[in-house]
Protein backbone atom coordinates (compact mmCIF):
# COMPACT_ATOMS: atom_id res chain seq x y z
CA UNK A 1 0.00 0.00 0.00
CA UNK A 2 1.00 3.78 -0.80
CA UNK A 3 1.95 6.34 1.78
CA UNK A 4 -1.28 7.90 0.33
CA UNK A 5 -3.81 4.92 0.97
CA UNK A 6 -2.11 5.05 4.46
CA UNK A 7 -2.68 8.07 5.45
CA UNK A 8 -6.12 8.23 3.98
CA UNK A 9 -7.00 5.20 5.87
CA UNK A 10 -6.00 6.94 9.09
CA UNK A 11 -8.92 9.02 8.52
CA UNK A 12 -11.18 5.73 9.13
CA UNK A 13 -12.13 5.16 12.67
CA UNK A 14 -11.52 1.54 13.29
CA UNK A 15 -14.67 -0.33 14.59
CA UNK A 16 -17.05 2.56 13.62
CA UNK A 17 -19.67 2.68 11.47
CA UNK A 18 -21.12 5.65 9.66
CA UNK A 19 -23.97 7.05 8.66
CA UNK A 20 -24.51 7.15 4.57
CA UNK A 21 -23.67 11.09 4.61
CA UNK A 22 -20.84 10.65 6.72
CA UNK A 23 -19.21 8.33 4.29
CA UNK A 24 -19.63 10.29 1.35
CA UNK A 25 -17.63 12.96 3.49
CA UNK A 26 -15.00 10.65 4.08
CA UNK A 27 -14.81 9.18 0.84
CA UNK A 28 -14.07 12.15 -0.59
CA UNK A 29 -11.63 12.92 1.53
CA UNK A 30 -9.82 9.87 1.28
CA UNK A 31 -9.68 9.94 -2.74
CA UNK A 32 -6.31 9.85 -3.32
CA UNK A 33 -5.95 9.78 -7.57
CA UNK A 34 -4.99 12.52 -9.41
CA UNK A 35 -8.04 11.41 -12.09
CA UNK A 36 -11.48 11.75 -11.35
CA UNK A 37 -12.03 8.56 -9.35
CA UNK A 38 -15.28 6.20 -9.66
CA UNK A 39 -16.93 6.16 -6.17
CA UNK A 40 -18.37 2.30 -5.57
CA UNK A 41 -20.69 1.03 -3.03
CA UNK A 42 -20.61 -2.55 -2.34
CA UNK A 43 -23.37 -4.15 -0.25
CA UNK A 44 -23.10 -7.71 1.27
CA UNK A 45 -26.52 -9.18 1.42
CA UNK A 46 -27.89 -12.31 3.07
CA UNK A 47 -28.89 -14.16 0.25
CA UNK A 48 -28.09 -17.46 -1.25
CA UNK A 49 -27.59 -16.84 -5.38
CA UNK A 50 -27.76 -20.40 -6.34
CA UNK A 51 -31.04 -20.88 -5.49
CA UNK A 52 -33.73 -18.80 -8.01
CA UNK A 53 -35.96 -17.07 -5.49
CA UNK A 54 -32.86 -15.67 -3.66
CA UNK A 55 -30.90 -13.66 -6.95
CA UNK A 56 -31.06 -9.94 -7.06
CA UNK A 57 -30.61 -8.55 -10.46
CA UNK A 58 -32.11 -5.80 -12.16
CA UNK A 59 -31.48 -2.07 -13.53
CA UNK A 60 -32.29 1.54 -12.63
CA UNK A 61 -31.30 5.27 -13.75
CA UNK A 62 -29.42 7.39 -10.83
CA UNK A 63 -30.60 10.72 -10.07
CA UNK A 64 -27.54 12.52 -11.27
CA UNK A 65 -25.82 9.40 -13.42
CA UNK A 66 -23.12 7.71 -13.23
CA UNK A 67 -20.47 10.73 -14.78
CA UNK A 68 -19.32 8.50 -17.53
CA UNK A 69 -20.96 8.25 -20.96
CA UNK A 70 -21.17 4.57 -22.16
CA UNK A 71 -20.66 3.13 -25.37
CA UNK A 72 -23.70 1.18 -26.58
CA UNK A 73 -24.60 -0.87 -29.44
CA UNK A 74 -28.13 -1.67 -30.59
CA UNK A 75 -29.06 -4.53 -32.25
CA UNK A 76 -32.09 -3.64 -34.54
CA UNK A 77 -33.55 -3.83 -37.96
CA UNK A 78 -35.89 -1.72 -39.97
CA UNK A 79 -36.95 1.31 -38.24
CA UNK A 80 -35.95 0.68 -35.52
CA UNK A 81 -32.24 1.57 -36.91
CA UNK A 82 -32.90 5.24 -37.37
CA UNK A 83 -34.75 5.32 -33.75
CA UNK A 84 -31.62 4.37 -32.34
CA UNK A 85 -29.10 5.89 -33.58
CA UNK A 86 -31.23 9.11 -33.28
CA UNK A 87 -31.48 8.17 -29.52
CA UNK A 88 -27.54 8.32 -29.31
CA UNK A 89 -26.68 4.54 -29.83
CA UNK A 90 -22.47 3.99 -30.88
CA UNK A 91 -23.20 1.46 -33.03
CA UNK A 92 -26.40 -0.17 -34.29
CA UNK A 93 -26.74 -3.45 -37.08
CA UNK A 94 -27.50 -6.79 -37.11
CA UNK A 95 -25.59 -9.93 -38.92
CA UNK A 96 -22.15 -7.58 -39.62
CA UNK A 97 -21.98 -7.21 -35.71
CA UNK A 98 -22.82 -10.25 -34.53
CA UNK A 99 -19.76 -11.49 -36.85
CA UNK A 100 -17.46 -8.38 -36.00
CA UNK A 101 -18.01 -9.21 -32.08
CA UNK A 102 -17.12 -13.00 -33.08
CA UNK A 103 -14.02 -11.92 -34.57
CA UNK A 104 -12.92 -10.38 -31.35
CA UNK A 105 -14.53 -6.77 -31.40
CA UNK A 106 -16.08 -5.32 -28.23
CA UNK A 107 -15.38 -1.64 -28.27
CA UNK A 108 -18.97 -0.99 -26.05
CA UNK A 109 -19.78 -1.30 -23.01
CA UNK A 110 -23.61 -1.73 -23.00
CA UNK A 111 -25.56 -4.24 -25.14
CA UNK A 112 -29.53 -3.81 -26.03
CA UNK A 113 -31.15 -5.57 -28.67
CA UNK A 114 -35.00 -5.18 -30.13
CA UNK A 115 -36.68 -8.82 -29.15
CA UNK A 116 -36.98 -10.09 -32.59
CA UNK A 117 -33.29 -9.96 -32.69
CA UNK A 118 -32.57 -12.20 -29.96
CA UNK A 119 -32.24 -15.43 -32.45
CA UNK A 120 -29.31 -13.56 -34.09
CA UNK A 121 -27.72 -12.08 -30.77
CA UNK A 122 -28.07 -15.41 -29.25
CA UNK A 123 -25.19 -16.78 -30.80
CA UNK A 124 -22.65 -14.67 -28.80
CA UNK A 125 -24.38 -15.85 -25.94
CA UNK A 126 -20.61 -17.59 -24.57
CA UNK A 127 -19.13 -14.09 -25.49
CA UNK A 128 -21.09 -11.94 -23.97
CA UNK A 129 -22.56 -13.65 -21.20
CA UNK A 130 -19.58 -13.81 -18.85
CA UNK A 131 -19.26 -9.96 -19.52
CA UNK A 132 -22.59 -9.46 -18.48
CA UNK A 133 -23.64 -7.99 -21.24
CA UNK A 134 -25.99 -10.14 -22.88
CA UNK A 135 -29.19 -8.54 -23.22
CA UNK A 136 -31.92 -9.03 -21.31
CA UNK A 137 -35.12 -8.47 -20.48
CA UNK A 138 -35.43 -8.35 -16.38
CA UNK A 139 -32.67 -5.28 -17.03
CA UNK A 140 -34.48 -3.58 -20.21
CA UNK A 141 -31.74 -4.33 -22.56
CA UNK A 142 -34.45 -6.14 -24.66
CA UNK A 143 -37.15 -4.10 -25.51
CA UNK A 144 -38.96 -2.65 -28.64
CA UNK A 145 -38.24 0.89 -26.90
CA UNK A 146 -34.93 0.93 -27.67
CA UNK A 147 -34.54 5.14 -27.97
CA UNK A 148 -35.70 4.99 -24.05
CA UNK A 149 -32.92 1.97 -23.81
CA UNK A 150 -30.36 4.15 -25.33
CA UNK A 151 -30.99 7.58 -23.61
CA UNK A 152 -31.03 5.80 -19.98
CA UNK A 153 -27.76 4.03 -20.93
CA UNK A 154 -26.60 7.32 -21.57
CA UNK A 155 -28.18 8.97 -18.69
CA UNK A 156 -26.64 6.84 -16.05
CA UNK A 157 -28.44 3.60 -15.85
CA UNK A 158 -26.72 1.22 -13.83
CA UNK A 159 -27.45 -2.70 -13.48
CA UNK A 160 -26.81 -4.59 -10.43
CA UNK A 161 -26.58 -8.10 -9.64
CA UNK A 162 -25.65 -9.96 -6.82
CA UNK A 163 -22.18 -12.02 -7.65
CA UNK A 164 -21.65 -15.84 -6.38
CA UNK A 165 -21.04 -14.71 -2.88
CA UNK A 166 -24.18 -12.45 -2.70
CA UNK A 167 -22.25 -9.14 -3.24
CA UNK A 168 -23.90 -6.30 -5.27
CA UNK A 169 -21.36 -3.83 -6.10
CA UNK A 170 -22.22 -0.37 -8.28
CA UNK A 171 -20.98 2.53 -9.08
CA UNK A 172 -22.63 5.64 -7.48
CA UNK A 173 -20.95 8.83 -9.38
CA UNK A 174 -17.48 10.25 -9.53
CA UNK A 175 -15.32 11.79 -6.71
CA UNK A 176 -15.55 15.79 -8.70
CA UNK A 177 -19.52 15.27 -7.78
CA UNK A 178 -20.85 16.95 -5.20
CA UNK A 179 -21.25 15.01 -2.10
CA UNK A 180 -25.25 15.83 -2.31
CA UNK A 181 -25.23 14.20 -5.41
CA UNK A 182 -23.58 11.08 -4.12
CA UNK A 183 -25.75 10.82 -1.16
CA UNK A 184 -28.63 11.02 -3.80
CA UNK A 185 -27.36 8.20 -5.89
CA UNK A 186 -26.09 6.42 -2.97
CA UNK A 187 -30.06 6.36 -1.45
CA UNK A 188 -31.35 5.75 -4.62
CA UNK A 189 -29.43 2.69 -4.96
CA UNK A 190 -30.12 1.35 -1.68
CA UNK A 191 -33.58 2.13 -1.72
CA UNK A 192 -33.89 0.41 -5.26
CA UNK A 193 -31.91 -2.45 -3.56
CA UNK A 194 -34.32 -2.88 -0.21
CA UNK A 195 -37.29 -2.80 -2.81
CA UNK A 196 -36.12 -5.96 -4.70
CA UNK A 197 -35.35 -7.84 -1.47
CA UNK A 198 -36.19 -11.55 -2.59
CA UNK A 199 -39.17 -13.23 -1.24
CA UNK A 200 -36.61 -16.06 -0.16
CA UNK A 201 -34.29 -13.94 1.95
CA UNK A 202 -34.03 -15.14 5.56
CA UNK A 203 -32.63 -13.24 8.19
CA UNK A 204 -30.48 -10.14 8.29
CA UNK A 205 -30.99 -9.15 4.42
CA UNK A 206 -27.82 -6.20 4.67
CA UNK A 207 -25.67 -7.73 6.45
CA UNK A 208 -22.77 -4.67 5.18
CA UNK A 209 -22.16 -2.06 3.22
CA UNK A 210 -19.15 -0.25 2.33
CA UNK A 211 -18.13 2.74 0.61
CA UNK A 212 -14.96 3.73 -1.73
CA UNK A 213 -13.33 5.53 -4.30
CA UNK A 214 -10.87 4.05 -6.85
CA UNK A 215 -7.97 3.08 -5.24
CA UNK A 216 -9.05 4.39 -1.92
CA UNK A 217 -9.96 2.44 1.44
CA UNK A 218 -13.32 1.31 2.06
CA UNK A 219 -15.46 3.38 4.58
CA UNK A 220 -18.15 0.78 6.39
CA UNK A 221 -21.43 2.28 6.12
CA UNK A 222 -24.23 1.62 9.14
CA UNK A 223 -26.41 -0.71 8.00
CA UNK A 224 -28.97 0.20 10.07
CA UNK A 225 -28.68 3.40 8.10
CA UNK A 226 -28.86 2.38 5.07
CA UNK A 227 -31.29 4.27 3.68
CA UNK A 228 -30.90 7.43 5.71
CA UNK A 229 -29.94 10.80 4.08
CA UNK A 230 -28.11 12.06 7.59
Amino acid sequence: MGKKYIEAAKLIEADKLYSPKEAVELVKKTNTTKFDATVEVAFRLGVNPKYPDQQVRGAMVLPHGTGKSKKVLVFAKGPKIQEAEGAGADYVGGEELVNKIKDGWMDFEVCIATPDMMGLVGRLGKILGPRGLMPNPKVGTVTMDVAKAVKESKAGKIQYRTDKAGNVQCPIGKASFTEEQLLENYIALAETLVKVKPSGAKGQYMKTITMSCTMGPGVPVDVLKATSNK
